[in-house]
């Protein structure tokens, strides 16, 4: 394969007066192609541990990785190790058929891949007063294109249709009671609990909606991607895993509470989050499940927790994100050291197969790219992958809008409690599409 050229180019220097704009003529030129994804930390990052996601698009398959049902995880690997270049893409949840003994029978209402990774033709590096495009094909050809492409402002609605729950407040609250006889049972003792929200026969503008669900919750892990008719609006919070150098770092969220009416009201509730006895205690449950996870990668003895129960505020949530940490072991490969940790202990629970199966039996869909990854690795061998909530994801073919959220449940859990949770959750979704005929 063709080696990448590197050019830069000054916003001003092509008539751009900033990096927004720069990024919105980007996009609006990206979603004609099948295939592109967009990451962005918002310029939120600098309060994270190891910084967010670059702003950075991905545009155009050059290659796309040959992915085999049943070991999606080796031959990634084998790609990686013969093919030093940038990978762009996604594991889906139900990739953990693959990963233990475990089986999904649910429908799937939007039909994502269940893995999907290609070497972008083209990639834009977006920075403070300038881009950095690198492509297989000409720089200067991709900038004029991006510098030219118009901004058009759709005088269509973001989105017509009837949205529902697939699962009712009362079916939710029965269920949340089952799950808690189940942990009095011994069944398990944490389980995160989803439902789906879904739109059929749905008109819906992607790019749209994604800017403005990014202007409601700029999240240091968004992405805005398509694979042909899948699309992908994702304001996550959460990183699933990153590696740089032989250094792997995860970053669970357990813990939400809303932002307050004003200053005072906010700072007692970041107060509350930060006492919360209920939520430290799913916090630090899903931490030990993530040190197991990542000592499955590591140098005996290199797992540690860098962070317990910090307490990050975004635009409409506080969150308690805790940082785990660890040193690779030789001859642990990328993609191996994904998959010894997927999915992500923050969206199933502990213990983990058996809180999967359980997920199985009482949620009505399979998750699909919810609660799955979706991130690059880079040509010297690192990656970034974020968790896949907060999202909407839509297929073009069959019209059909879905978005799901969840809480975990313990023993503890107030039934009408994680409702309200997920409810609060639900809403910057609702929004991001508000001029619509949304009803639940």
């Amino acid at each position: 394969m063709k080696k990448r050229t590197h050019q830069r180019f000054a916003y001003a220097g092509a008539g751009i007066g900033s990096r927004r704009e720069a990024v919105r003529k980007a996009l609006q030129w990206a979603v004609l192609s099948d295939c592109f994804h967009f990451f962005t930390d918002n310029q939120t990052g600098e309060q994270y541990p190891y910084g967010g996601f670059p702003t950075m698009l991905a545009v155009g398959a050059a290659r796309k990785v040959p992915l085999q049902t049943g070991r999606v995880f080796g031959d990634l690997q084998e790609f990686l190790h013969e093919h030093a270049d940038w990978l762009i893409g996604h594991f889906g949840y139900d990739l953990k058929n693959e990963t233990e003994d475990l089986h999904s029978r649910n429908p799937d209402p939007t039909g994502f891949p269940e893995a999907f990774f290609y070497v972008p033709e083209h990639l834009v590096f977006f920075y403070e007063n300038e881009a950095e495009i690198a492509s297989l094909g000409e720089p200067a050809a991709t900038w004029q294109k991006i510098a030219e492409t118009p901004v058009v402002e759709s005088a269509e609605p973001v989105f017509v249709g009837e949205v529902k729950p697939l699962t009712n407040r009362e079916t939710y609250l029965d269920t949340v009671e089952r799950l808690r006889e189940h942990i009095l049972e011994g069944d398990f003792y944490e389980i995160n609990y989803c439902v789906t929200f879904l739109a059929e026969n749905a008109r819906f503008d992607p790019l749209a909606a994604y800017l403005a669900l990014n202007e409601l919750s700029p999240m240091p892990f968004s992405v805005f991607g398509r694979t042909g008719p899948h699309w992908l609006l994702c304001a996550s919070p959460e990183r699933f895993m990153k590696k740089t150098g032989n250094r792997l770092v995860s970053m669970p969220i357990k813990g939400t509470v809303r932002r307050g009416d004003n200053a005072e009201e906010d700072e007692r509730l970041k107060t509350q989050l930060q006492t919360s006895e209920k939520e430290r205690a799913e916090n630090m449950m899903i931490v030990d499940l993530v040190r197991n996870d990542l000592a499955r990668s590591a140098l005996t003895g290199t797992v540690q927790v860098e962070e317990m129960f910090g307490i990050y505020t975004f635009a409409a949530l506080h969150q308690m994100i805790s940082t785990v940490s660890a040193q690779m072991r030789p001859g642990v490969g990328a993609a191996e050291a994904i998959r010894n940790a997927f999915p992500m202990g923050s969206m199933t629970g502990a213990p983990k197969v058996r809180a999967m199966q359980r997920i199985e039996q009482y949620e009505d869909t399979k998750r699909g790219l919810y609660s799955g990854t979706v991130g690059f690795f880079t040509p010297d061998g690192d990656f970034d992958f974020n968790v896949v909530i907060r999202s909407l994801l839509y297929n073009a073919d069959t019209q059909c809008l879905s978005f799901s959220v969840g809480s975990a449940i313990t023993y503890d859990a107030s039934a009408e409690q994680e409702y309200a949770e997920c409810l609060l959750k639900a809403e910057t979704m609702r929004k991001a599409i508000q001029n619509s005929e949304f009803r639940i």
